[in-house]
């Protein structure tokens, strides 16, 4: 009598292989899309023609021509001083805000927390024509105060996220023993807790600078002519044609970013190994 049929082990469409060649190429296809803009840009900050189709040669003269465009750096100026503010405002905030709401359970709390992340959320547009109405309801005039508030008003949410999450991998008895041995609640807060978010405090604050310094459409509603930030200045460069010093502005804050990104990542793995967590 013959045995049961055992039926065949159906042959696999894909191998793992082919899986991951596939993979493998849709990730260059994706990153070459990313990227390959920004690597024409960085390419053509060095050449010589003014067009941008044309390449001519070698030069650096379009970096020579921003140190002398003084409207420019002056934008550069101010885009640095509204964004190093903002950060160290939405900090503050964002800290103080994160720990009450982990520390203390009262009526709204889940409302309050909504309505301090709807900016994440919400159009950049809207933000800004809400904040020029009031600022023109309230007679204030625009400048430096009106944009480091604007900024403020959708950075901090960022800063409040990041430390909110670190405080929810916080053991609650770090706290607890720092109180026992007799330190007040704001001494606790201040060397126990508050070093403990540091990597938190880190990202919220290099998150919060990367927005200030790249915001257009807010600063477009409420900046003055003397606090014009440098996307402003780029928009409005950009308006009139693509002049080469574009290029080479964009390049450097390329690099500047790439340099930031290393260096909060070697400061993530400073933090780790004080803490003697996994590298």
């Amino acid at each position: 009598m013959a045995g049961p049929i055992i039926p065949s082990r159906k042959r696999e469409l894909l191998s793992p292989r082919l899986v991951d060649r596939l993979l493998a190429a849709w990730t260059t296809l994706v990153l070459v899309f990313l990227y390959l803009p920004i690597g024409v840009l960085v390419v053509y900050s060095f050449n010589s023609s003014r067009l941008n189709i044309v390449w001519e040669g070698f030069t650096l003269k379009w970096y020579a021509a921003l140190w002398d465009n003084g409207p420019l750096l002056g934008a550069l100026q101010n885009s640095l001083v509204v964004a190093a503010v903002t950060t160290a405002v939405s900090l503050v905030i964002g800290t103080v805000g994160a720990w009450l709401l982990y520390r203390y359970q009262f009526a709204g709390h889940r409302l309050i927390h909504a309505l301090v992340s709807t900016p994440i959320i919400m159009p950049e547009i809207i933000i800004g024509i809400s904040l020029l109405s009031f600022f023109s309801t309230i007679a204030m005039p625009l400048g430096f105060t009106t944009v480091i508030i604007a900024h403020v008003t959708f950075c901090f949410p960022f800063v409040l996220i990041a430390v909110q999450a670190r405080l929810q991998g916080l053991d609650p008895a770090l706290e607890e023993a720092a109180l026992d041995l007799g330190a007040s609640p704001l001494r606790a807060f201040w060397h126990v807790i508050l070093p403990s978010l540091r990597p938190a405090l880190i990202a919220g604050g290099l998150m919060a600078f990367t927005l200030s310094l790249d915001e257009l459409v807010v600063t477009f509603f409420t900046a003055s002519a003397r606090s014009a930030t440098l996307p402003l200045r780029i928009y409005g460069m950009a308006k009139i044609g693509l002049n080469p010093m574009l290029n080479a502005l964009s390049t450097i804050l390329v690099a500047v970013t790439v340099a930031a990104i290393l260096f909060s990542a070697q400061l993530r793995q400073l933090f780790r190994g004080a803490s003697g967590g996994p590298r």
